[in-house]
């Protein structure tokens, strides 16, 4: 079996795992000199067309106004990586939004986070990280 992975794409909310998510994504890019690209998920129309900043507007000083994109497009480029992408997408379903996306431009892996939540807390709020586990195309990568 032959395993392909030409880009990778790293879900990010600005919460703590998320940092953790970014770090992690970015050591993977730089290991397997893949592009990555960052999304994030603000409320919308699920299948409304996403705001993306491509490499070029990133790498000229046009960056996203989402504190989450800019965080880890900032940590990126500190890295040294040049061949990134941001992706502001909206919404209802987060999963469904990132997984879709993913699907869609032909990313061959998903990073997400998890905050680690289980029994009780995970059935009542949910777990997007699952959701994008079992909706995936792709390997996906769960940083905790």
């Amino acid at each position: 079996m032959t395993v392909t992975m030409d880009k990778i794409l790293c879900a990010t909310d600005g919460s703590v795992p998320a940092t953790k998510t970014v770090a992690f994504a970015i050591e993977l890019t730089q290991r397997l000199s893949l592009p990555l690209s960052f999304i994030t998920v603000v409320d919308g129309e699920d299948g409304a067309a996403p705001t993306i900043w491509d490499a070029e507007a990133l790498l000229a000083g046009k960056l996203p106004v989402d504190k989450s994109l800019l965080t880890a497009v900032e940590l990126a480029l500190k890295g040294g990586l040049r061949r990134i992408a941001a992706v502001r997408a909206p919404g209802d379903n987060i999963a469904r939004t990132i997984v879709d996306y993913a699907e869609k431009n032909s990313y061959h892996h998903i990073v997400t986070g998890s905050a680690g939540r289980t029994g009780a807390a995970r059935l009542l709020i949910g777990s997007v990280a699952a959701d994008i586990v079992t909706y995936a195309h792709c390997p996906v990568t769960v940083v905790r």
